[in-house]
């Protein structure tokens, strides 16, 4: 773990895009919360953002002490340029040795600054001390709740054998030949999602670039139709989170499983996920994760009649505006 940060008061700056310098910081301050923690404080999109860049108009938040050290990080989405944030949205992270000293207002006021008088949500992953009473006390109320749901997979069958509709065949996602029908699935699956329903060609790539993608955790249902071909009908995306960066032994995920609507009541969704679990199984990991509304009372009830509980939370506060 890194030395703690100094009580110097923080000094906060902004920019559109941060330096290789800046982000090798930021990214040593989430690894440091996230070891104490037990949670990632910054989101998967957010840690893409930060490295890569995202739409024009957003802006990387920095808290600094008097000795230069970074003691906070903020990255605001305003939803310019076309981006998919309704408003503006935010997260928030504070090195532990410095919390309780401001670090959070400070960041907190800035973002507000920024954001103007649009609508503004902040997420707070996990539990952590101090975040809920930070959002209560400049008047934010809780609009979300993202469940993280867990299971062992020491009970799954290594070789299910599904039963699949006739003329549906299930295989691994092809890169550089299947994005687009997945694509077109992912937004149809996902109309209604604030996220997972916009993505666009570009955040397919940047994940498809990551250390973590493995094309043989990815998993289709095609189904041949006499008069239009392969027809893609849904998909379960696994992904395998290395030790230390959701718990200390590596963790699977069910990343994305999506059915297209018109293939509803095919059982497709249930055949996809014992596939894909599986698979994560037979990597040698012992346990899965997922990620579900709080809300989505059937989605957490089918969860939890699976072997899924609760493990923990991420809360979306949101700013009233006029």
């Amino acid at each position: 773990m890194s030395p703690g940060p100094s009580p110097a008061a923080a000094h906060v700056t902004d920019v559109e895009r941060l330096s290789a310098v800046d982000v090798a910081d930021v990214l040593a301050l989430l690894d440091v919360a996230t070891t104490v923690d037990g949670v990632r404080p910054v989101s998967e999109e957010g840690e893409l953002r930060l490295q890569h860049g995202g739409p024009p108009g957003n802006r990387d938040v920095l808290a600094r002490d008097d000795a230069g050290v970074l003691v906070g990080y903020a990255r605001l989405e305003t939803g310019d340029a076309g981006d998919a944030v309704d408003g503006a949205e935010a997260e928030l992270v504070v090195h532990p040795g410095a919390r309780r000293r401001g670090v959070g207002r400070a960041l907190l006021a800035r973002v507000e600054q920024l954001a103007g008088p649009a609508a503004l949500r902040v997420w707070a992953h996990g539990q952590v001390p101090g975040s809920g009473e930070l959002a209560r006390s400049h008047g934010y109320l809780r609009a979300r709740v993202l469940l993280q749901m867990r299971r062992p997979l020491a009970g799954v069958d290594p070789d299910p054998q599904p039963r699949l509709p006739d003329g549906v065949t299930v295989r691994t996602f092809r890169p550089g030949v299947d994005e687009a029908a997945w694509l077109t699935v992912n937004a149809r699956a996902f109309a209604t999602h604030p996220e997972q329903g916009r993505w666009t060609p570009a955040d397919l790539a940047l994940r498809e670039a990551e250390p973590w993608f493995d094309p043989d955790g990815f998993f289709l249902a095609w189904r041949t139709e006499p008069d239009r071909g392969e027809r893609l009908l849904g998909s379960h995306w696994t992904k395998v989170h290395a030790a230390g960066d959701a718990g200390p032994d590596p963790v699977g995920e069910v990343y994305v499983l999506g059915i297209d609507p018109d293939a509803q009541g095919m059982r497709l969704g249930r055949a996809l996920t014992d596939v894909g679990l599986a698979h994560l199984r037979g990597l040698g990991l012992g346990e899965v994760l997922l990620y579900v509304e709080e809300d989505n009372a059937v989605a957490v009830s089918l969860y939890e009649r699976s072997g899924f509980t609760r493990y923990a939370v991420d809360v979306n506060w949101v700013r009233p505006h006029d």
